[in-house]
């Protein structure tokens, strides 16, 4: 399927193949997490009428809002199943910035699993105390070296690593997201997702796709300057469309006023449908995913008008 972007996103990174997920699959995942002793919410998904939500487009929306999920992110779907699929008790490393390394030290202490957060050192050092919170240790590198540290790990500690995105169990957790999204609207004309690492997009877009709904369009949204990072988002996505800073903090605003706290990188799907980046929405079923919450009061104080 060929790629149809606004400002073409063309470079495809990452080891998971779309081959590799099956419907099969994924509904094993759908019953791994949904079983999960995490405790994964089945977000709610409102229509957007029900909201004081502005919109000039005449069309059906409904809002996934799974800035309202255990740890405050979808994160928590895709490191239930990898967590569900590994021994108890393992030594794991991983590599993150926030809300995937909230999950995982929030697993790592639920299964009494040794764990290791390598974060870039320019990530708030609150997100450090919290993780460390959860008994995981964090490690504060340079950008350019974390790699380098979680091989480190893996080779002298004898960790096992776990990818925050380029995982096919966790890809399949995340699509957990996309069946809960079919069991509202069935048959969704168009479904908008935050795309960040490609993970969640992957998850949702093979989900929905995969369970026979061959005309919906799914298009992912990121901040300019990001990549498409997998072959299944090439297989099963529309188009990546881009949004500038200023329309993100526009997004996060509305949506706190209307009452919904949401984080910068969860409001994107929203935002790009309020600033009209997503073509061809009138009259349609469109299912806006609200991606993530965590987000502290003093940056949310910048957020706001």
């Amino acid at each position: 399927m060929e790629m149809r972007t606004n400002n073409c996103v063309s470079d495809i990174m990452g080891e998971v193949s779309a081959e590799g997920l099956t419907l099969d699959l994924l509904r094993e995942a759908r019953e791994m997490v949904r079983s999960s002793p995490l405790g994964v919410i089945n977000t709610p998904m409102i229509p957007w009428c029900q909201t004081t939500l502005p919109l000039d487009i005449h069309c059906n929306i409904h809002i996934k809002l799974e800035n309202m999920q255990r740890t405050g992110s979808f994160k928590i779907r895709g490191v239930a199943n990898q967590f569900a699929r590994r021994p108890k008790g393992g030594h794991f490393v991983t590599m993150s910035a926030g809300n995937y390394g909230k999950s995982f030290a929030y697993a790592s202490k639920h299964y009494g699993s040794k764990g290791k957060v390598v974060m870039p050192e320019t990530a708030p050092v609150s997100r450090s105390i919290l993780i460390q919170s959860f008994g995981v240790e964090v490690e504060r590198v340079p950008t350019s070296c974390l790699m380098n540290v979680v091989n480190r790990c893996v080779q002298e500690e004898n960790m096992t690593f776990l990818h925050s995105y380029d995982d096919l169990d966790l890809i399949a957790g995340h699509a957990s997201l996309g069946m809960e999204v079919l069991e509202v609207m069935p048959e969704p004309d168009v479904v908008v997702v935050c795309c960040g690492g490609g993970g969640l997009l992957a998850g949702v877009a093979a989900a929905i796709k995969l369970s026979g709904c061959d005309r919906t369009r799914i298009y992912g949204v990121e901040p300019e300057g990001g990549t498409l990072p997998f072959e299944l988002c090439q297989r099963y996505v529309e188009g990546i469309v881009l949004i500038n800073d200023e329309e993100i903090k526009a997004a996060v605003s509305t949506l706190y006023r209307s009452g919904l706290v949401v984080e910068p990188s969860g409001s994107a799907a929203f935002a790009a449908i309020v600033n009209n980046k997503i073509p061809e929405l009138e009259g349609k079923n469109v299912v806006c995913i609200l991606s993530g919450g965590n987000i502290g009061k003093d940056e949310l104080a910048n957020f706001s008008d």
